[in-house]
Protein backbone atom coordinates (compact mmCIF):
# COMPACT_ATOMS: atom_id res chain seq x y z
CA UNK A 1 0.00 0.00 0.00
CA UNK A 2 1.50 3.26 -1.12
CA UNK A 3 2.48 5.74 1.49
CA UNK A 4 0.17 8.71 1.76
CA UNK A 5 1.32 12.33 1.96
CA UNK A 6 1.43 13.76 5.44
CA UNK A 7 -1.56 15.87 6.33
CA UNK A 8 -1.54 19.12 8.17
CA UNK A 9 -2.90 18.20 11.62
CA UNK A 10 -4.22 21.74 12.01
CA UNK A 11 -6.43 22.94 9.14
CA UNK A 12 -5.85 26.45 7.83
CA UNK A 13 -9.18 27.05 6.14
CA UNK A 14 -11.66 29.05 8.22
CA UNK A 15 -14.62 26.56 7.64
CA UNK A 16 -12.61 23.54 8.75
CA UNK A 17 -11.23 25.42 11.79
CA UNK A 18 -14.77 26.42 12.77
CA UNK A 19 -15.91 22.76 12.63
CA UNK A 20 -13.04 21.77 14.93
CA UNK A 21 -13.70 24.79 17.18
CA UNK A 22 -10.27 26.29 16.44
CA UNK A 23 -9.61 30.04 16.39
CA UNK A 24 -9.13 31.80 13.11
CA UNK A 25 -5.58 31.71 11.78
CA UNK A 26 -3.98 34.46 9.74
CA UNK A 27 -2.30 33.87 6.44
CA UNK A 28 0.99 35.09 7.84
CA UNK A 29 0.97 32.43 10.64
CA UNK A 30 -0.02 29.66 8.24
CA UNK A 31 2.75 30.57 5.88
CA UNK A 32 5.30 30.64 8.69
CA UNK A 33 4.14 27.24 9.99
CA UNK A 34 4.40 25.84 6.46
CA UNK A 35 8.01 26.94 6.30
CA UNK A 36 8.71 25.15 9.57
CA UNK A 37 7.17 21.92 8.20
CA UNK A 38 9.45 21.98 5.16
CA UNK A 39 7.26 23.81 2.67
CA UNK A 40 9.15 26.28 0.47
CA UNK A 41 7.70 29.31 -1.26
CA UNK A 42 7.87 29.79 -4.95
CA UNK A 43 10.84 32.11 -4.59
CA UNK A 44 13.97 30.36 -3.32
CA UNK A 45 15.47 33.46 -1.71
CA UNK A 46 12.68 35.45 -0.13
CA UNK A 47 13.08 39.23 -0.24
CA UNK A 48 13.21 40.63 3.27
CA UNK A 49 12.41 44.17 4.37
CA UNK A 50 14.61 46.09 6.73
CA UNK A 51 13.84 49.36 8.35
CA UNK A 52 12.30 51.19 11.20
CA UNK A 53 9.18 49.66 12.73
CA UNK A 54 10.44 46.08 12.30
CA UNK A 55 9.80 43.74 15.22
CA UNK A 56 9.74 39.99 15.99
CA UNK A 57 6.35 39.33 14.37
CA UNK A 58 6.19 36.90 11.42
CA UNK A 59 6.88 38.40 7.99
CA UNK A 60 4.64 38.20 4.98
CA UNK A 61 6.41 36.66 1.99
CA UNK A 62 6.60 38.87 -1.05
CA UNK A 63 4.77 37.85 -4.17
CA UNK A 64 6.77 37.40 -7.31
CA UNK A 65 5.25 40.47 -8.87
CA UNK A 66 6.30 41.95 -12.16
CA UNK A 67 8.35 45.13 -11.61
CA UNK A 68 7.73 48.04 -13.90
CA UNK A 69 10.88 49.91 -14.74
CA UNK A 70 9.44 52.68 -16.83
CA UNK A 71 7.88 54.76 -14.08
CA UNK A 72 10.07 56.96 -11.91
CA UNK A 73 7.34 57.97 -9.51
CA UNK A 74 5.37 56.07 -6.91
CA UNK A 75 2.43 57.51 -5.01
CA UNK A 76 3.40 61.00 -6.04
CA UNK A 77 7.02 60.66 -4.84
CA UNK A 78 10.18 60.03 -6.78
CA UNK A 79 11.76 56.66 -6.17
CA UNK A 80 14.88 56.80 -4.10
CA UNK A 81 16.94 53.62 -3.90
CA UNK A 82 18.60 54.83 -0.75
CA UNK A 83 15.32 55.48 1.06
CA UNK A 84 14.27 53.20 3.92
CA UNK A 85 11.18 50.99 3.68
CA UNK A 86 9.19 51.02 6.92
CA UNK A 87 6.92 48.14 7.93
CA UNK A 88 3.87 49.10 9.95
CA UNK A 89 1.85 46.38 11.70
CA UNK A 90 -1.68 46.69 13.06
CA UNK A 91 -3.75 44.21 15.11
CA UNK A 92 -7.51 43.93 15.30
CA UNK A 93 -9.72 42.24 17.91
CA UNK A 94 -9.66 38.88 16.08
CA UNK A 95 -5.89 38.78 16.00
CA UNK A 96 -5.60 39.57 12.30
CA UNK A 97 -2.35 41.29 11.24
CA UNK A 98 -2.41 44.18 8.78
CA UNK A 99 0.91 45.18 7.29
CA UNK A 100 1.53 48.46 5.51
CA UNK A 101 4.62 49.63 3.65
CA UNK A 102 5.70 53.21 3.27
CA UNK A 103 8.85 54.97 2.25
CA UNK A 104 11.08 56.18 5.02
CA UNK A 105 11.57 59.72 3.78
CA UNK A 106 8.40 60.94 5.52
CA UNK A 107 9.70 60.30 9.02
CA UNK A 108 13.34 60.97 8.17
CA UNK A 109 12.57 64.47 7.00
CA UNK A 110 10.77 65.33 10.19
CA UNK A 111 13.58 64.13 12.40
CA UNK A 112 16.37 66.46 13.51
CA UNK A 113 19.79 66.10 11.97
CA UNK A 114 21.29 64.62 15.12
CA UNK A 115 18.60 61.90 15.26
CA UNK A 116 19.08 60.96 11.61
CA UNK A 117 22.83 60.67 11.95
CA UNK A 118 22.57 58.63 15.17
CA UNK A 119 26.03 57.27 15.95
CA UNK A 120 27.59 58.31 12.63
CA UNK A 121 28.17 61.93 13.71
CA UNK A 122 31.51 63.35 12.45
CA UNK A 123 33.79 65.33 14.74
CA UNK A 124 35.63 68.17 13.03
CA UNK A 125 38.86 69.86 14.04
CA UNK A 126 39.30 73.63 14.17
CA UNK A 127 38.56 75.58 11.04
CA UNK A 128 41.68 76.59 9.17
CA UNK A 129 42.04 80.36 8.81
CA UNK A 130 39.40 81.22 11.43
CA UNK A 131 41.77 83.52 13.32
CA UNK A 132 42.55 85.43 10.14
CA UNK A 133 38.83 85.94 9.53
CA UNK A 134 38.44 87.39 13.03
CA UNK A 135 41.58 89.50 12.70
CA UNK A 136 41.25 93.29 12.64
CA UNK A 137 44.09 93.51 10.11
CA UNK A 138 42.88 93.40 6.51
CA UNK A 139 45.53 93.18 3.82
CA UNK A 140 45.21 94.72 0.40
CA UNK A 141 44.71 92.24 -2.47
CA UNK A 142 47.47 91.58 -4.95
CA UNK A 143 45.27 92.46 -7.93
CA UNK A 144 45.32 96.24 -7.34
CA UNK A 145 45.14 98.41 -10.48
CA UNK A 146 48.33 100.23 -11.43
CA UNK A 147 46.68 103.61 -11.03
CA UNK A 148 45.86 102.94 -7.39
CA UNK A 149 49.40 101.71 -6.75
CA UNK A 150 50.79 104.95 -8.18
CA UNK A 151 48.37 106.99 -6.08
CA UNK A 152 49.56 105.22 -2.95
CA UNK A 153 53.19 105.75 -3.96
CA UNK A 154 52.73 109.51 -4.43
CA UNK A 155 50.91 109.99 -1.12
CA UNK A 156 53.51 107.87 0.68
CA UNK A 157 56.33 109.93 -0.83
CA UNK A 158 54.69 113.19 0.25
CA UNK A 159 53.90 111.91 3.75
CA UNK A 160 57.50 110.77 4.31
CA UNK A 161 59.13 113.59 2.34
CA UNK A 162 60.85 115.23 5.32
CA UNK A 163 62.10 111.98 6.84
CA UNK A 164 63.01 110.51 3.45
CA UNK A 165 65.01 113.49 2.20
CA UNK A 166 66.73 113.85 5.55
CA UNK A 167 67.74 110.18 5.39
CA UNK A 168 69.13 110.75 1.88
CA UNK A 169 71.18 113.67 3.19
CA UNK A 170 72.69 111.58 5.98
CA UNK A 171 73.54 108.89 3.47
CA UNK A 172 75.33 111.44 1.33
CA UNK A 173 77.23 112.57 4.41
CA UNK A 174 78.62 109.06 4.73
CA UNK A 175 80.51 109.59 1.47
CA UNK A 176 83.73 111.58 2.23
CA UNK A 177 84.07 112.73 -1.37
CA UNK A 178 80.90 114.81 -0.97
CA UNK A 179 81.97 116.61 2.18
CA UNK A 180 83.44 119.63 0.33
CA UNK A 181 79.97 120.16 -1.19
CA UNK A 182 77.76 119.30 1.78
CA UNK A 183 79.55 121.45 4.33
CA UNK A 184 79.09 124.75 2.41
CA UNK A 185 75.50 123.69 1.68
CA UNK A 186 74.76 123.37 5.40
CA UNK A 187 76.21 126.82 6.03
CA UNK A 188 74.08 128.23 3.22
CA UNK A 189 70.73 126.85 4.45
CA UNK A 190 71.39 128.04 7.99
CA UNK A 191 71.64 131.67 6.84
CA UNK A 192 69.34 131.61 3.80
CA UNK A 193 66.17 133.71 3.84
CA UNK A 194 64.66 132.24 0.68
CA UNK A 195 61.65 130.98 2.64
CA UNK A 196 60.67 134.45 3.88
CA UNK A 197 62.01 136.82 1.27
CA UNK A 198 58.80 136.79 -0.76
CA UNK A 199 60.64 136.76 -4.09
CA UNK A 200 59.47 133.23 -5.07
CA UNK A 201 62.69 132.88 -7.07
CA UNK A 202 62.89 129.14 -6.41
CA UNK A 203 59.27 128.49 -7.41
CA UNK A 204 58.85 126.01 -10.30
CA UNK A 205 55.52 126.14 -12.09
CA UNK A 206 56.62 123.13 -14.12
CA UNK A 207 57.01 121.04 -10.96
CA UNK A 208 53.69 122.25 -9.55
CA UNK A 209 51.85 121.26 -12.74
CA UNK A 210 53.28 117.77 -13.15
CA UNK A 211 50.66 115.06 -13.83
CA UNK A 212 51.86 113.07 -10.83
CA UNK A 213 50.03 115.50 -8.54
CA UNK A 214 46.76 114.48 -10.15
CA UNK A 215 47.49 110.98 -8.92
CA UNK A 216 48.16 112.41 -5.48
CA UNK A 217 44.85 114.28 -5.37
CA UNK A 218 42.82 111.41 -6.81
CA UNK A 219 44.00 109.12 -4.00
CA UNK A 220 41.40 110.61 -1.60
CA UNK A 221 39.95 112.04 -3.93
CA UNK A 222 40.24 115.80 -3.36
CA UNK A 223 38.20 118.55 -5.05
CA UNK A 224 38.42 122.35 -5.01
CA UNK A 225 35.31 124.56 -5.18
CA UNK A 226 34.92 128.33 -5.35
CA UNK A 227 31.93 130.37 -4.20
CA UNK A 228 32.67 133.30 -6.54
CA UNK A 229 35.53 134.51 -8.78
CA UNK A 230 38.33 136.60 -7.31
CA UNK A 231 39.60 139.76 -8.98
CA UNK A 232 43.29 139.43 -9.96
CA UNK A 233 43.89 143.13 -9.27
CA UNK A 234 43.63 142.58 -5.51
CA UNK A 235 45.56 140.49 -3.00
CA UNK A 236 44.16 137.82 -0.72
CA UNK A 237 44.73 135.80 2.42
CA UNK A 238 43.15 132.34 2.27
CA UNK A 239 42.37 130.99 5.74
CA UNK A 240 42.38 127.20 5.54
CA UNK A 241 40.34 125.18 8.08
CA UNK A 242 40.77 122.70 9.68
CA UNK A 243 44.44 121.86 10.09
CA UNK A 244 43.90 118.11 10.30
CA UNK A 245 47.00 116.02 10.88
CA UNK A 246 49.13 116.84 7.82
CA UNK A 247 46.83 119.16 5.79
CA UNK A 248 46.79 117.02 2.67
CA UNK A 249 43.89 119.01 1.25
CA UNK A 250 45.77 122.30 1.54
CA UNK A 251 48.79 120.86 -0.26
CA UNK A 252 46.71 119.42 -3.12
CA UNK A 253 44.65 122.60 -3.58
CA UNK A 254 47.21 125.40 -3.06
CA UNK A 255 50.70 123.89 -3.58
CA UNK A 256 49.96 122.07 -6.85
CA UNK A 257 47.79 122.50 -9.91
CA UNK A 258 46.16 119.09 -9.43
CA UNK A 259 42.79 120.65 -8.52
CA UNK A 260 42.94 123.48 -11.07
CA UNK A 261 43.61 126.50 -8.89
CA UNK A 262 44.84 128.60 -11.82
CA UNK A 263 41.70 127.78 -13.81
CA UNK A 264 39.36 128.68 -10.95
CA UNK A 265 41.30 131.80 -9.93
CA UNK A 266 43.21 133.04 -12.99
CA UNK A 267 45.83 135.73 -12.51
CA UNK A 268 46.41 134.94 -8.82
CA UNK A 269 49.72 133.55 -7.54
CA UNK A 270 49.11 131.65 -4.33
CA UNK A 271 51.71 130.55 -1.77
CA UNK A 272 51.04 127.90 0.84
CA UNK A 273 52.77 128.74 4.12
CA UNK A 274 54.48 126.33 6.50
CA UNK A 275 56.77 126.45 9.53
CA UNK A 276 60.00 128.41 9.27
CA UNK A 277 61.90 125.42 10.69
CA UNK A 278 61.08 123.36 7.58
CA UNK A 279 63.38 125.62 5.56
CA UNK A 280 66.30 124.52 7.70
CA UNK A 281 65.95 120.83 6.80
CA UNK A 282 68.55 119.82 4.19
CA UNK A 283 67.15 118.86 0.76
CA UNK A 284 63.55 119.21 1.95
CA UNK A 285 63.81 123.01 1.99
CA UNK A 286 64.77 122.94 -1.72
CA UNK A 287 61.80 120.70 -2.48
CA UNK A 288 59.46 123.01 -0.54
CA UNK A 289 60.78 126.16 -2.25
CA UNK A 290 60.37 124.55 -5.69
CA UNK A 291 56.74 123.75 -4.84
CA UNK A 292 56.21 127.43 -4.06
CA UNK A 293 55.90 127.09 -0.26
CA UNK A 294 56.84 129.96 2.03
CA UNK A 295 57.42 130.62 5.69
CA UNK A 296 54.46 131.48 7.91
CA UNK A 297 56.42 134.11 9.79
CA UNK A 298 55.15 137.69 9.87
CA UNK A 299 58.08 138.93 7.78
CA UNK A 300 57.41 136.37 5.09
CA UNK A 301 53.68 137.16 4.92
CA UNK A 302 54.26 140.89 4.59
CA UNK A 303 56.93 140.39 1.92
CA UNK A 304 54.72 138.09 -0.15
CA UNK A 305 51.78 140.54 -0.05
CA UNK A 306 53.78 143.72 -0.63
CA UNK A 307 56.25 142.63 -3.31
CA UNK A 308 55.91 141.26 -6.80
CA UNK A 309 52.86 141.27 -8.97
CA UNK A 310 52.18 143.49 -11.99
CA UNK A 311 52.56 146.69 -9.95
CA UNK A 312 55.42 145.45 -7.80
CA UNK A 313 53.30 145.88 -4.67
CA UNK A 314 51.77 142.44 -4.42
CA UNK A 315 48.79 142.82 -6.74
CA UNK A 316 47.49 139.39 -7.72
CA UNK A 317 49.41 137.74 -4.87
CA UNK A 318 47.79 135.44 -2.31
CA UNK A 319 48.91 133.40 0.66
CA UNK A 320 47.24 130.43 2.35
CA UNK A 321 47.50 130.17 6.13
CA UNK A 322 46.34 127.13 8.08
CA UNK A 323 44.99 129.32 10.88
CA UNK A 324 44.44 126.65 13.55
CA UNK A 325 48.05 125.49 13.38
CA UNK A 326 49.51 122.64 15.40
CA UNK A 327 47.11 123.30 18.28
CA UNK A 328 44.13 122.53 16.06
CA UNK A 329 45.70 119.28 14.92
CA UNK A 330 45.16 117.86 18.43
CA UNK A 331 41.39 118.24 17.93
CA UNK A 332 41.37 116.57 14.52
CA UNK A 333 38.86 113.82 15.22
CA UNK A 334 36.86 112.07 12.47
CA UNK A 335 33.26 113.23 11.93
CA UNK A 336 33.77 116.39 14.02
CA UNK A 337 34.93 119.92 13.29
CA UNK A 338 36.51 122.04 16.03
CA UNK A 339 38.26 125.19 14.87
CA UNK A 340 40.79 126.99 17.06
CA UNK A 341 39.76 130.49 16.02
CA UNK A 342 38.30 132.60 18.85
CA UNK A 343 41.61 134.14 19.88
CA UNK A 344 43.34 133.81 16.51
CA UNK A 345 43.24 137.37 15.20
CA UNK A 346 46.79 137.87 13.99
CA UNK A 347 45.88 136.98 10.40
CA UNK A 348 43.09 139.59 10.51
CA UNK A 349 45.57 142.30 11.60
CA UNK A 350 47.92 141.15 8.85
CA UNK A 351 45.14 141.52 6.27
CA UNK A 352 44.33 145.05 7.47
CA UNK A 353 47.99 146.15 7.41
CA UNK A 354 48.59 144.78 3.90
CA UNK A 355 45.15 145.59 2.47
CA UNK A 356 44.48 141.97 1.52
CA UNK A 357 40.96 140.53 1.38
CA UNK A 358 40.21 137.59 3.65
CA UNK A 359 38.94 134.40 1.97
CA UNK A 360 37.58 131.78 4.43
CA UNK A 361 38.18 128.23 3.23
CA UNK A 362 36.66 125.10 4.74
CA UNK A 363 37.94 121.61 3.90
CA UNK A 364 35.28 118.95 4.45
CA UNK A 365 36.90 115.58 5.15
CA UNK A 366 40.32 116.78 6.29
CA UNK A 367 39.75 115.44 9.80
CA UNK A 368 38.56 112.08 8.46
CA UNK A 369 41.93 111.15 6.96
CA UNK A 370 43.42 109.92 10.27
CA UNK A 371 42.45 108.54 13.67
CA UNK A 372 44.24 109.77 16.76
CA UNK A 373 44.19 109.47 20.54
CA UNK A 374 41.17 111.28 21.97
CA UNK A 375 41.92 113.95 24.62
CA UNK A 376 38.93 112.90 26.74
CA UNK A 377 40.20 109.34 27.09
CA UNK A 378 43.87 110.24 27.57
CA UNK A 379 44.04 113.67 29.27
CA UNK A 380 47.63 113.22 30.48
CA UNK A 381 48.92 112.62 26.95
CA UNK A 382 46.97 115.65 25.75
CA UNK A 383 48.57 117.87 28.42
CA UNK A 384 52.05 116.66 27.46
CA UNK A 385 51.34 117.48 23.82
CA UNK A 386 50.32 121.00 24.79
CA UNK A 387 53.57 121.44 26.76
CA UNK A 388 55.60 120.33 23.75
CA UNK A 389 53.63 122.75 21.57
CA UNK A 390 54.38 125.64 23.94
CA UNK A 391 58.11 124.89 24.14
CA UNK A 392 58.93 123.85 20.56
CA UNK A 393 56.17 125.60 18.65
CA UNK A 394 54.82 122.37 17.23
CA UNK A 395 53.49 119.09 18.53
CA UNK A 396 53.19 115.50 17.35
CA UNK A 397 49.67 114.03 17.39
CA UNK A 398 49.49 110.31 18.18
CA UNK A 399 47.68 109.24 15.05
CA UNK A 400 47.30 106.25 12.77
CA UNK A 401 45.33 105.31 9.68
CA UNK A 402 46.07 102.64 7.09
CA UNK A 403 49.27 101.12 5.74
CA UNK A 404 50.71 100.58 2.31
CA UNK A 405 49.71 96.90 2.21
CA UNK A 406 46.87 96.86 4.75
CA UNK A 407 43.79 98.89 5.54
CA UNK A 408 44.01 99.19 9.32
CA UNK A 409 47.45 100.16 10.67
CA UNK A 410 49.97 102.64 9.30
CA UNK A 411 50.77 106.29 8.63
CA UNK A 412 49.06 106.47 5.25
CA UNK A 413 45.84 108.52 5.20
CA UNK A 414 42.53 106.82 4.58
CA UNK A 415 41.01 107.01 1.13
CA UNK A 416 38.25 109.44 2.07
CA UNK A 417 37.01 112.43 0.06
CA UNK A 418 38.36 115.90 0.80
CA UNK A 419 36.24 118.78 -0.52
CA UNK A 420 37.87 122.21 -0.22
CA UNK A 421 35.28 124.99 -0.45
CA UNK A 422 36.58 128.53 -0.96
CA UNK A 423 34.16 131.10 0.47
CA UNK A 424 33.35 134.65 -0.49
CA UNK A 425 36.06 137.29 0.02
CA UNK A 426 35.73 139.77 2.88
CA UNK A 427 36.88 143.17 1.72
CA UNK A 428 38.44 145.53 4.24
CA UNK A 429 40.22 148.84 4.39
CA UNK A 430 43.95 149.04 4.80
CA UNK A 431 45.38 150.61 7.93
CA UNK A 432 48.92 150.64 9.30
CA UNK A 433 47.72 150.31 12.89
CA UNK A 434 44.51 148.29 13.03
CA UNK A 435 42.03 149.24 15.75
CA UNK A 436 40.80 146.48 18.03
CA UNK A 437 37.15 147.21 17.30
CA UNK A 438 37.70 146.96 13.55
CA UNK A 439 39.72 143.77 14.01
CA UNK A 440 36.88 142.19 15.99
CA UNK A 441 34.36 143.27 13.36
CA UNK A 442 36.30 141.66 10.52
CA UNK A 443 36.90 138.59 12.65
CA UNK A 444 33.15 138.20 13.23
CA UNK A 445 32.47 138.50 9.50
CA UNK A 446 35.10 135.86 8.87
CA UNK A 447 33.51 133.43 11.35
CA UNK A 448 30.04 134.03 9.90
CA UNK A 449 31.30 133.19 6.42
CA UNK A 450 32.78 129.93 7.70
CA UNK A 451 29.46 129.12 9.35
CA UNK A 452 27.65 129.90 6.11
CA UNK A 453 29.85 127.48 4.20
CA UNK A 454 29.25 124.80 6.83
CA UNK A 455 25.48 125.21 6.90
CA UNK A 456 25.21 125.32 3.15
CA UNK A 457 27.36 122.31 2.33
CA UNK A 458 27.37 120.08 5.42
CA UNK A 459 24.55 117.89 4.08
CA UNK A 460 26.50 117.39 0.88
CA UNK A 461 30.04 116.90 2.15
CA UNK A 462 29.62 115.96 5.86
CA UNK A 463 26.79 113.44 5.87
CA UNK A 464 28.40 111.27 8.56
CA UNK A 465 29.02 114.14 10.96
CA UNK A 466 28.52 113.51 14.67
CA UNK A 467 28.20 117.16 15.62
CA UNK A 468 28.12 120.70 14.33
CA UNK A 469 30.85 123.26 13.68
CA UNK A 470 32.50 124.46 16.91
CA UNK A 471 34.64 127.56 17.30
CA UNK A 472 36.96 127.06 20.28
CA UNK A 473 39.79 129.01 21.94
Amino acid sequence: MPASAPLNPEPSMSDERNKQHLPLKSYANAAEQGLENGMTPEKSTPEMYAGQGEDAAPRIPMRNMHKKSGSLRMNGHSKDKSSTVIIERFHDEDGEHLVSLRQGWDSERNKPLAARRRNSELLSGRKAGARWERSHLHFAPLSVPLKRRLQTLLVLAHTLSIAGLLAVFFFLCSIPLLWPILFPYLIYILFSDAGRSGSLSHRSNFLRALPIWSLFASYFPARLYRSEPLTPTRKYIFGYHPHGIISHGAFAAFATEALGFSQLFPGITNTLLTLESNFRVPLYRDYALAMGLGSVSRESCENLLSRGGPNGEGMGRAITIVVGGARESLDAQPHSLKLVLKRRKGFVKLAIRTGADLVPTLAFGENELYDQVQPEQHPLIHKMQLVVKKILGFTVPLFHARGVFNYDVGLMPYRRPVNVVVGRPIKLQQARKPEEGYVDEIHDLYVKELERIWEEWKDEFARERMGELEIVE
